[in-house]
């Protein structure tokens, strides 16, 4: 009978282990791997434009425009870099120049699943205004090397590469770093790092707190299912494949160490990553900073919706450490 027991107990127990294992394998592979259709992004509710941005047709397709023009005039050259991890990545960057001696630099970062060539609109404004710009593709997007999504933490110490990179073509570089979404994690999380006194100051647009709080989240709102296990059988799975933790990469706890200027700024109808992370965002950052919220804007819309006063609300933001 002992014996009967312990077979049954041994089965029980491969049977939760292999479970625990294909559930985490599967929400791995739907949200972090960057080789697997992310199919959830198509029709997300979340993700529609809203009707503010559907208010702003002409003003949109003229920028669209321009940035098509810009595409055609300013061609970008490419520049390269060796991930300093184990995985040795080789890492792609758009580089759009001014050829002037001109100091002033942008580090524009996309958001998830998204590439640097997605972000012309954002590079446009920053070269109109004088500003040389370096768009990456973060590890595992456009020509980046990576078969997993960072989220933003391993994207961190790939972004201190990139600013190297700067500083070593112009040591008198005075640099911004923008980003959108997970390109808005990403820089919150470079704050946190050890950066030259190049980087003068920081714009962050509707990032998340923590890849675990928008994780568990979006758990909830996709599927209705509770943090635990799935998103500790997704982390174990995680740690194991991408090499790092869940609950470790938080922009809140970079910002608490950060010591660079921020703008802080999110769409009042973001309901993919929520609007209410603005708040523990900007309370966590323990520097000089400022927000501003975009009525009517969803989940990357801010731009869209308000252009005019997203784009003077930065330059009068970022004019105050870089001339």
């Amino acid at each position: 009978m002992k014996k009967k027991m312990m077979i049954i107990l041994t089965i029980v127990i491969v049977v939760l282990v292999a479970g625990y294992g294909a559930v985490g394998n599967y929400f791995y592979n739907f949200a972090l791997d960057a080789n697997d259709e992310k199919e959830f992004l198509d029709d997300n509710p979340h993700l529609e434009e809203s009707e503010a941005v559907m208010a702003m047709a002409d003003v949109t397709e003229a920028a669209e425009l321009a940035d098509s023009e810009f595409k055609e005039k300013y061609p970008p050259s490419s520049l390269s870099v060796v991930s300093d991890d184990e995985l040795q990545l080789k890492l792609h960057a758009d580089v759009y120049e001014h050829h002037e001696d001109n100091p002033k630099w942008a580090v524009v970062a996309h958001g998830y699943t998204s590439n640097a060539a997605g972000m012309t609109r954002y590079v446009r404004n920053f070269h109109e205004q004088g500003y040389n710009v370096l768009a990456p593709d973060l590890r595992g997007h456009g020509k980046s090397e990576g078969d997993y999504i960072g989220m933003g933490w391993h994207d961190r110490m790939d972004m201190l590469l990139w600013i190297d990179e700067i500083v070593k073509m112009d040591p008198d570089a005075q640099i911004v770093l923008f980003g959108v979404s997970m390109g808005a994690a990403t820089v919150m999380m470079t704050s946190g790092e050890e950066l030259p006194s190049n980087v003068q100051v920081i714009v962050e647009d509707c990032g998340y707190s923590s890849v675990s709080d928008v994780f568990i989240y979006q758990l909830d709102d996709l599927f209705g299912l509770p943090e635990f296990p799935v998103l500790s059988a997704a982390n174990t799975v995680t740690k194991m494949r991408a090499g790092y933790d869940l609950y470790e990469a938080s922009a809140v706890d970079q910002l608490a160490k950060s010591e660079t200027p921020m703008l802080f700024i999110h769409g009042k109808e973001d309901t993919f990553v929520q609007y209410e992370m603005l708040d523990v965002v900007f309370e966590a950052a323990p520097v000089e900073k400022n927000r501003i919220v975009i009525d009517g804007a969803g989940h990357g819309e801010a731009e869209k919706v308000n252009p005019e006063l997203y784009w003077s609300t930065i330059w009068s933001f970022v004019g105050k450490y870089i001339e």
